[in-house]
Parts: C-alpha cells; sequence; structure tokens
C-alpha cells in the first residue's frame, strides 16, 4: 500500500534527497526523464532542491508517494519515496486552462502496483480542481508509459522523430498526448 500527497517547497527540500535517489533509479532503469546515465544521486537531490521555488510560487506543484506506514515526506526519516509525479500550470494569459504533466516517475521496487495511475489521478483531480481543463505531456515512444496513458484515455498526438535522448545518449522518438478534462464552473475561459 502507498501514500500519494503533494508537497510543499519546504517538504521539497526535505526530501530531495530520496527524490534524488528516486530519479537516478529511473535514470539508471533506462528512463529518459531529461538525464543522462548514471546520474549522481546528489546531483539529482541538487536539481529537486532548485525546484523549491518553483512550488513554492505555484508555478509547480509535486506529489510524491511512499511506502506506508505514513513517513513525513519532508524530513530525512521517512521511508524511501517510491514514486512522484509533476503539474507545470501554463504561465500565459491565453493559457490558464492548460498545464504540462512531467517526470512521472516510480521507483523499479515499486513498479507493477498500480502506483503511476495512482499518481496521474492524484494530479488530474487536483488539475481539475483548479479548472485546468487540458493536460499535455510527451514520453519516448514505444515506453511502457504509453500503455499506462492510452489506458488511463490519454490521446495521442503524434510523434518527434529523434526528439530526446534515452540515458545512455542514443536518440529517440517522443509521442505527444493530451487529456481533456471535465470543466468547471471556475474553469478559466468558462
Amino acid at each position: 500500500m502507498y501514500t500519494v500527497r503533494p508537497v510543499t517547497a519546504e517538504e521539497l527540500l526535505g526530501a530531495a534527497e530520496r527524490l534524488g535517489g528516486l530519479l537516478a533509479d529511473t535514470v539508471d532503469g533506462g528512463a529518459s526523464v531529461g538525464f543522462l546515465a548514471p546520474l549522481d544521486p546528489g546531483a539529482a537531490a541538487d536539481w529537486w532542491r532548485a525546484l523549491a521555488p518553483e512550488v513554492g510560487a505555484g508555478r509547480l506543484l509535486l506529489w510524491v508517494a511512499y511506502p506506508e506506514p505514513d513517513a513525513d515526506p519532508g524530513t530525512g526519516a521517512g521511508r524511501r519515496i517510491a514514486g512522484t509525479v509533476q503539474l507545470r500550470p501554463a504561465s500565459t494569459a491565453n493559457g490558464r486552462h492548460r498545464a504540462e504533466v512531467a517526470k512521472l516517475m516510480v521507483h523499479r521496487a515499486d513498479r507493477g502496483h498500480g502506483l503511476a495511475g495512482r499518481l496521474l489521478a492524484a494530479l488530474e483531480a487536483a488539475a481539475v480542481g483548479r479548472g485546468i481543463r487540458t493536460l499535455v505531456l510527451d514520453t519516448e515512444t514505444d515506453s511502457p508509459a504509453e500503455r499506462l496513458y492510452a489506458a488511463a484515455g490519454w490521446t495521442r498526438v503524434g510523434t518527434v522523430p529523434d526528439f530526446a535522448t534515452d540515458p545512455a545518449g542514443v536518440p529517440h522518438a517522443t509521442t505527444v498526448y493530451y487529456k481533456a478534462l471535465p470543466a468547471t464552473a471556475d474553469s478559466p475561459g468558462r
């Protein structure tokens, strides 16, 4: 069983080392999330720390999942972080109704338990609550993530050849997806 919850900037700083471990595991496992292998966990932790101002300003929303029993994600005493996902609301006035999903990661030891789907569902529910109606993301073409997005109702837009490299530096195609969320009374543009 896992707990999924949003984190504050302060909690992010407290969990940066554990998030760095998750990021390093993800990259070392072959996932194309913007880094090359081998990724030093300390450098990965620094990358997470650099996101704290964006989280604090609300320009980035971040969720973590961790094995129960419930541990405080903002302290070093908690259990290993099992997964994470980010939501980046658009910053332009004409884009307040949309956001980008980024860095959906699940530790290799925690895969196969539906955790990626739970993280994505938490993000989508929060997006609806914020009046966001359109989500976009990209992922490596033919990766296991594509099955997750298809099963979760995402629509494939198309592919871009050689868009990003895998952790070994080999270029791969990237597939772009979107998902239309239900509009609410307070959705921008309604």
